[in-house]
């Protein structure tokens, strides 16, 4: 248990910002969203933004046309 109190951000559902002391050093506290008075769109979108994204990994080969042995005269020996 932390004896003083600190400065802490509290963010609300709906986005709004308290500003609060709390008994323990936490910049920011987020507050959950109850999905009991959510619309069917804001549901949806709230499950659209949970859903992990998908990695898109695209893979270009590179055409190469050097040669070592051109230049191995400049390596020492």
């Amino acid at each position: 248990m932390y004896v003083r109190q600190y400065p802490t951000t509290i963010v609300l559902p709906n986005g709004a910002t308290i500003q609060a002391r709390y008994k323990e050093p936490r910049q920011i506290i987020k507050l959950p969203i109850d999905i009991s008075t959510l619309t069917e769109e804001e549901l949806e979108a709230l499950k659209r933004k949970r859903k992990p994204k998908e990695v898109f990994v695209e893979e270009k080969e590179i055409e190469d046309s050097f040669d070592k042995n051109k230049y191995s005269k400049y390596w020492k020996r």
